[in-house]
């Protein structure tokens, strides 16, 4: 009876683990979708400002951004069907790992607009400037 138990002990903390790192690498791979929609939307801020190199720069990272959500989500799908719990570990890390790029991809992305708005502003003063004269 007693190796019963600890069988179905081994067998309840494996099934924990693997529900655990399916959790994490949804959670992670929700964190890079989210991340690759900031990094567009900042992207499109970029566009709009006027400044070509920033928002080229800008739609650079957010296609980064796009492709490590894609890839914490491929991993999140892994983690869900990992046979063994290290391969459901390695998976929920993976998409981890992807959705850390993906916010630096979008924080990047971020910069870019940021960078271009401070041009157009610039641009928009100096223009003003000249009309005075």
């Amino acid at each position: 009876m007693s190796m019963n138990k600890a069988l179905l002990a081994l067998a309840m903390g494996l099934a924990l683990a693997a529900c655990s790192n399916q959790k994490q690498a949804e959670d992670s791979a929700a964190e890079a979708a989210s991340a690759a929609t900031e990094a567009q939307q900042a992207a499109d801020t970029a566009a709009a400002a006027g400044d070509t190199m920033a928002a080229d720069a800008a739609q650079q990272s957010a296609d980064a951004a796009a492709t490590a959500a894609d890839a914490a989500a491929t991993s999140a799908d892994a983690a869900a069907a990992g046979a063994t719990a290290g391969a459901a570990d390695a998976a929920a890390d993976t998409a981890e790992n992807a959705a850390e790029a993906a916010g630096q991809a979008a924080d990047a992305a971020a910069a870019g607009a940021e960078a271009a708005g401070e041009a157009a502003g610039e641009a928009v003063d100096a223009a003003k400037e000249e009309a005075k004269k």
